[in-house]
């Protein structure tokens, strides 16, 4: 696979950022933090992580290089953000909520990464082949 020549990268960067941090912020709005465990970014995160892990699957992403960059890059890294999730575990700890801030910190990490997991196991070993043969291609 070709990579993205430079300004169509950033174009698709840019565009899909754009998108996702408006789609964060729109959900953060709508759903505040109220019982001190910021799960909307939680879910923000797991949910992100997974759509990462499904990228590379999707024969589309594969074929057309500037939609992974729009896609992964752009939209799920706008969407996703570990900023946030970085700020709202120092504010639990301000509050003195440090059960609660190790439980969203760690409990984040493991999430994501057991989202990650479900997402390669819901592929077969042939699909698995093609993404490790195209990975190593590049």
């Amino acid at each position: 696979m070709t990579p993205p020549r430079l300004r169509v990268a950033l174009a698709a960067a840019s565009a899909g950022g754009t998108l996702g941090a408006l789609a964060r912020w729109g959900l953060t709005d709508r759903f505040p933090t109220t019982d001190g465990f910021p799960a909307t970014v939680f879910w923000i995160n797991v949910v992100g992580c997974a759509l990462l892990a499904t990228l590379p699957a999707l024969d589309v992403v594969r074929r057309r290089p500037w939609l992974g960059v729009f896609l992964g890059t752009g939209v799920l890294g706008g969407f996703t953000t570990m900023s946030a999730a970085s700020e709202q575990t120092v504010v639990l700890l301000d509050h003195d909520r440090a059960g609660t801030a190790l439980a969203y910190a760690g409990g984040t990490l493991l999430a994501a990464l057991a989202a990650v997991w479900l997402v390669d196991r819901w592929t077969t070993p042939a699909q698995r082949a093609v993404l490790e043969r195209d990975e190593a291609d590049e």
